[in-house]
C-alpha cells in the first residue's frame, strides 16, 4: 500500500508538472508570435474570440493528462519542484513555436496573398489552425523524455482526446458557425504546407529537447 501511494503521488507530481511545461512554453512562444506579427501587420493576426476558441481548444485537449502514464525512470526516484529548471525550459522550449509561428505567417502573407485588411479572415483562419495544432501536438513531445509515438505512447485518453480537439480545430474554419468567428475556409493547398511546419517543428523541438536533457540532465 505504501508503496502504491508512493508511485500515485510521484505520477500525479509527474503530470502536473506536464501542464505546467505545456502551459508555460506555450503562452511564452505565443507571445512573442503575437507581438512580432502586431509589428507588421495592417490588421490583428488574430481576433479576440478566436484566440480565446483556440486556448479553449488546447485547454480541453490538456484534461486528459491526470490520467497520462508517466516515464517508469520518473517514478523510480524521488523529484521536487525547480523554479530555476522551468524557468530554463520556457525560455529554451518556449520560443520555438514562435519560428514556425512566422513561418505560417510568411506563408499567408506572401504565398496565400492575405497581407491586407480584407484578406485577414484568411490569414486569421491559417494561424489558428497552425497555432492550435502545434500547441496540441507538443503535448506528446513534452510529457516524456523520450521519443513519442516510438519510445514512449501517452494513454489511449490522451491520444484521443488531442486527436479530437486536432482535428475539430481543423473542422471550424470550414463549419457554419465559421463566419462568426471571423474566419473562413482554407484552400487545399495550404494543408501540405501546414504538414511541413508541423513536422519541422516536432523535429527540432525533439533535437532541442534531447541538448537539454544533456545540458542540463533534467527535463
Amino acid at each position: 500500500v505504501l508503496r502504491k501511494g508512493v508511485v500515485y503521488g510521484r505520477r500525479t507530481f509527474g503530470n502536473i508538472l506536464k501542464y505546467i511545461k505545456m502551459t508555460t512554453s506555450s503562452n511564452f512562444g505565443n507571445m512573442f508570435s503575437m507581438l512580432g506579427a502586431s509589428a507588421f501587420l495592417p490588421f490583428l493576426p488574430m481576433l479576440p474570440v478566436q484566440l480565446l476558441l483556440q486556448n479553449l481548444l488546447y485547454d480541453i485537449s490538456q484534461v486528459s493528462i491526470p490520467w497520462d502514464r508517466v516515464d517508469e525512470e520518473y517514478i523510480n526516484k524521488p523529484q521536487q519542484w525547480n523554479a530555476q529548471f522551468l524557468s530554463k525550459f520556457i525560455v529554451f522550449i518556449g520560443p520555438i513555436s514562435s519560428i514556425f509561428d512566422y513561418a505560417t505567417f510568411a506563408l499567408m502573407f506572401f504565398v496565400f496573398k492575405a497581407n491586407t485588411p480584407e484578406h485577414q479572415s484568411l490569414f486569421q483562419s491559417g494561424w489558428f489552425i497552425e497555432g492550435l495544432l502545434s500547441q496540441t501536438s507538443i503535448v506528446h513531445l513534452i510529457r516524456t523524455r523520450k521519443i513519442p509515438f516510438i519510445q514512449s505512447w501517452a494513454t489511449a485518453p490522451v491520444v484521443a482526446l488531442t486527436s479530437l480537439i486536432m482535428a475539430i480545430g481543423i473542422f471550424i474554419p470550414f463549419s457554419p458557425v465559421a463566419h462568426l468567428l471571423g474566419l473562413q475556409a482554407l484552400p487545399i493547398a495550404y494543408f501540405p504546407f501546414l504538414i511541413i511546419i508541423l513536422v519541422a517543428y516536432a523535429i527540432l523541438t525533439q533535437m532541442v529537447k534531447f541538448w537539454f536533457i544533456k545540458r542540463f540532465h533534467n527535463f
